[in-house]
């Protein structure tokens, strides 16, 4: 573990430095080559600076309308889930605790196949996202409201509800299913894999304010999490109001988790093992742990996009595939770690 401060501020420098650099390389690789030079004569020619080689309008269209608003979904989803699994390992208190601990994603699953049985997603690029928003958030209301008792929500019971809720959810969304026709069921199935592939800036659009807005938030709350975290009797103490912020938390996660999944579909082990390889890396405090979260989430859902539209080409293998080949491994040897050690971060 990082323990200086100053060493932790060079590790967020470090990873703003990775994530640079893999912006550049996934603008440059692809089946139609962007070379570097004519990358940056492109983003540089706006800004009055001079530079680089021009590029043929071929490679413009590729730049400006295919790849860049897909680098851009990706570095949007990947912080959005990164940072919501921070939270919720936090406030969980378990390194297992994902985005999708409290039904979100199988709740924006569920309105996902409702759009595409009705047939609205073949009429608007907006009608399988927002179904798939609303479903995230009447998942985790319902959650909440089986919990909540008194004015407060046990965590344990908290995670039970999540359990079952998710359960119900899967259960409707496969009998929904059952009555599709063969090619609507194609479409809802290519979503729950997950991917970047035709995203458009019309995505971008729809996922930036929420995700930039709910990752600034919780960050500037980060030292309330970090209050949270010593547990209920001390943030009481305190003088912490620990069940409006563990409500506020929850909200927050939810809203950055339930937008990446309208835009993205479902990609999994990027809120789980994202942080918690930073928590082993700067430690528990959520003032640095959730924005270098976030970075590292960006980081690691762009390098497994760009590495599955490149690893077999023509061929492109969909993001929530690679992150789930490079996830699980890591996820079975946190088990493995926690059988041993007790369960400890």
């Amino acid at each position: 573990m990082i323990q200086s401060g100053r060493g932790k501020s060079a590790m967020f420098i470090f990873l703003a430095g990775v994530l640079v650099v893999l912006v550049l390389i996934a603008m440059h690789m692809g089946q139609i080559s962007v070379p570097v030079a004519a990358v940056w004569h492109s983003l540089a020619a706006p800004l009055g600076w001079e530079g680089g080689v021009p590029m043929t309008p071929e490679q413009a269209a590729v730049l400006w309308y295919i790849r860049l608003p897909r680098i851009c979904v990706a570095i949007l989803v990947g912080s959005a889930l990164a940072i919501a699994g921070a939270v919720m390992q936090g406030v969980f208190a378990n390194p297992l605790a994902d985005p999708g601990i409290i039904g979100v994603s199988a709740g924006a699953s569920f309105g996902a196949v409702i759009a595409v049985s009705m047939g609205l997603s073949s009429a608007g690029m907006f009608y399988m996202p927002a179904f798939a928003f609303v479903g995230a958030f009447a998942s985790v209301l319902l959650t909440i409201s089986l919990t909540m008792r008194g004015g407060k929500i046990p965590t344990m019971s908290l995670l039970l509800a999540g359990v079952a809720v998710s359960m119900l959810l899967g259960a409707l969304t496969s009998g929904v299913l059952t009555f599709m026709n063969e090619y609507r069921l194609k479409e809802f199935l290519f979503w729950m894999v997950g991917g970047l592939d035709y995203r458009r800036w019309e995505h971008v659009y729809l996922a930036l304010v929420p995700i930039i807005g709910g990752t600034g938030i919780l960050c500037l709350l980060s030292r309330h999490l970090n209050v949270l975290v010593l547990g209920e009797v001390e943030a009481k103490a305190l003088g912490l109001p620990v069940v409006f912020y563990r409500m506020l938390f929850l909200f927050l996660a939810s809203l950055v988790t339930a937008t990446a999944v309208c835009v993205s579909g479902s990609i999994g082990f990027v809120g789980l093992i994202v942080p918690h390889i930073m928590r082993l890396l700067i430690g528990p405090d959520h003032r640095l742990l959730l924005p270098t979260a976030a970075l590292a989430g960006s980081i690691f859902l762009l390098f497994c996009d760009t590495l599955g539209r490149t690893i077999i080409p023509p061929t492109e293998v969909r993001v929530g595939i690679m992150t789930a080949l490079l996830g699980a491994p890591y996820f079975l040897f946190l088990l493995r770690r926690m059988r041993k050690h007790g369960g400890m971060f």
